[in-house]
């Protein structure tokens, strides 16, 4: 399969599906996912695998159902209409509160300093 074919939301849904199996044992952590010319290349999870009330430290036992997992995909792939740049880097930040999915993203774009500058043949208009 050549990633350069498929669209953006076809490609996160990938991404999603391949993270199906960590998510179900996650109840709070944050899926990034690198873009560089509106191609997905780094993605994954950052998570703390341990839950905490009080002196008591445990391993979450399960993390996000079926339902959660479709729904944060949808989030995911609905908050690509907002993105207006070809470079950089969305992070989906998910927590379950009291059995419900509490999500948010955050966008963050990248620019190359190289590349604007050598784009101008007559150099900076400073």
């Amino acid at each position: 399969m050549i990633l350069e074919h498929l669209p953006l939301a076809r490609q996160l849904d990938l991404v999603f599906r391949e993270l199906k199996e960590e998510l179900t044992s996650l109840t709070a952590g944050t899926v990034f996912v690198q873009i560089r010319n509106n191609m997905v290349g780094k993605f994954g999870i950052r998570a703390f695998p341990l839950e905490s009330k009080g002196l008591e430290v445990k391993k979450t036992d399960r993390g996000l159902s079926e339902s959660h997992q479709l729904s944060f995909r949808q989030t995911a792939l609905e908050s690509l209409k907002l993105k207006k740049w070809s470079h950089g880097e969305i992070q989906f930040e998910f927590a379950m509160r009291k059995d419900l999915l509490c999500t948010s993203v955050t966008f963050e774009s990248n620019y190359n300093m190289a590349n604007l500058i050598g784009s101008r043949s007559k150099g900076p208009d400073w």
